[in-house]
């Protein structure tokens, strides 16, 4: 038997009265979160849920999310996290893909109507023979609350009144499937990557282990738990190290400085656009600098350099920047404890991970490369749910393609170039944003930019440049146009920019190229 829970349960066996989550004024203690997911179990296992069935979570950064999350894998079921953005249609589908039998949703505010969403979603899906009909759980936003504001609905509340506080955690393997994740679907429809309790747990306990013990650990649980960075990186493998998670339902660069002093927090991990939004708190708006932090972690895109030496000079400690995919559970590489970070690196491959540089054709890439990242290792998904030809299509021999264009320094240390989706053909020359990127940021009127190419007659694409100023900045576009021209090759410096005030992001904080093209 292997089953993801063992990451709560054994924590809440050796310390139960040790807080496990932290939200706002509530503390909720490794015992109390335990015996709240058995009742979820328990509630499952009357309705007929067990092994091998699927159960969607639609909730962000609550103490909902684990309770659920772990109930739900105890009782032997399938986790779907779903993105609190998702419209109606849109959870319907993954709903209907995933073979779902119930869905747990957050209740939602008037900005976020997750609660009105979920259930229309829900329907929908249950008029095409979907879900069972009576398996809509309202997560309240009022705690304790056992009014759903949806007629006939009930509250997990409601649903959990007069269960018991024990459930013997169903005997799962380690090929089950713990969590299906779905990927953004930049074309066509997002594809459920199923991950095994081996996959999740394994990465889990690998992450754990990258990380510095300080004793008293405190996680600051600012990326979305229904993403894989998060789920794993803090959740779990915060989870299995006994730490307090921090709950921030939605990231604030001044809220969460703050949060980090109060709660004393020593690790954070999140996106590049977080750590380039606390730095723009700290030094245009004065936000103090958190003295507890041990542990800094970014992923789900490249750093930029500027952004990584500034918040090491800001923080006094550096960025441990990594790499992985839904597909990889995630974490597949990472800059590591007791080898010398490389500043603009993703590093090497966590234990058990081997990585490799290779052409389209899937032939090895020897030397620095450029080539595509192939994965192997316990990290790799199962598949995608569904989809045997999209699954044969990434991999082979137990490889698994990224999409991630790379070269590899004589120490085997990995530097994303670009996506393959994102290189920019112009005139027949291949230019990646990502250097372009890098370049911009070493203007001083420049504080992010996000380079994409936009169709062009004659050369195929041009590429353009969006630019967010840095405070009181007044560069023009023409001024901006004539340095890159003097800083990049005849062949790849934008020919245009476009000033925003802020970028389209996904709700992981990912800049969202496709929106800007």
């Amino acid at each position: 038997m292997l089953n993801l829970s063992v990451v709560l349960e054994d924590s809440a066996r050796e310390r139960p009265d040790r807080t496990a989550v932290v939200f706002g004024d509530l503390r909720m203690s490794y015992a109390l979160v335990n015996s709240l997911a058995d009742q979820v179990a328990g509630l499952l296992a009357s309705r007929g849920i067990g092994r091998g069935d699927k159960v969607a979570l639609a909730c962000p950064n609550l103490p909902y999310f684990p309770i659920v999350y772990f109930g739900i894998l105890k009782a032997g079921a399938t986790v779907v996290p779903l993105n609190v953005l998702l419209q109606a249609r849109e959870i319907a589908y993954h709903l209907r893909d995933s073979r779902a039998k119930a869905l747990f949703c957050f209740e939602g505010t008037p900005e976020l109507p997750l609660g009105r969403r979920g259930h229309e979603g829900f329907r929908e899906a249950v008029s095409e023979g979907g879900p069972d009909a009576d398996g809509f759980f309202i997560l309240p936003a009022t705690p304790l609350g056992t009014e759903s504001g949806i007629e006939g609905v009930p509250t997990l509340w409601t649903a959990l009144s007069g269960l018991p506080d024990r459930f013997e955690t169903v005997a799962t393997a380690p090929e089950d499937t713990a969590v299906i994740l779905y990927t953004s679907g930049t074309t066509g429809q997002p594809k459920g990557a199923e991950l095994s309790h081996q996959n999740m747990l394994l990465n889990a306990v690998v992450s754990d282990e990258m990380f510095e013990l300080t004793g008293d650990d405190v996680f600051l649980a600012a990326l979305p738990l229904f993403h894989s960075f998060g789920q794993t990186v803090i959740m779990n493998a915060g989870f299995r190290r006994r730490a307090a998670l921090v709950m921030v339902p939605r990231f604030e660069p001044a809220a969460a400085l703050a949060l980090m002093r109060e709660e004393r927090v020593t690790m954070f991990a999140g996106v590049p656009t977080m750590y380039w939004a606390m730095l723009t708190s700290v030094h245009a708006d004065g936000a103090e600098v958190p003295s507890t932090l041990r542990t800094a972690a970014s992923g789900g895109a490249s750093l930029p350099v500027e952004v990584l030496k500034d918040f090491e000079k800001t923080f006094g400690l550096p960025v441990m920047e990594g790499y992985g995919l839904s597909e990889t559970s995630p974490v597949a590489s990472f800059n590591q404890r007791g080898r010398p970070a490389k500043p603009g690196s993703i590093g090497t491959p966590v234990w058990g991970v081997e990585m490799k540089l290779i052409d389209p054709a899937w032939n090895t890439v020897e030397g620095e490369g450029p080539g595509e990242i192939a994965i192997r290792g316990h990290n790799v998904m199962k598949g995608y749910l569904g989809r045997p030809e999209a699954t044969a299509e990434v991999t082979k021999d137990g490889w698994f393609r990224t999409g991630d264009i790379a070269t590899r320094d004589a120490d085997g240390y990995y530097f994303i170039i670009d996506r393959v989706k994102d290189m920019i053909i112009r005139g027949g020359f291949n230019v990646y944003p990502r250097e372009l990127e890098e370049v911009l940021m070493t203007h001083e009127a420049v504080s992010l930019a996000a380079v994409v190419g936009v169709p062009h007659g004659s050369h195929g694409e041009e590429i353009k440049a969006y630019v967010i100023r840095r405070p009181g900045a007044t560069v023009t576009e023409d001024e901006l146009l004539a340095w890159c021209k003097e800083n990049m090759a005849a062949y790849k410096y934008p020919r245009l920019v476009e000033f925003r005030d802020s970028f389209p992001m996904t709700a992981s904080g990912k800049i969202l190229k496709r929106e800007l093209r």
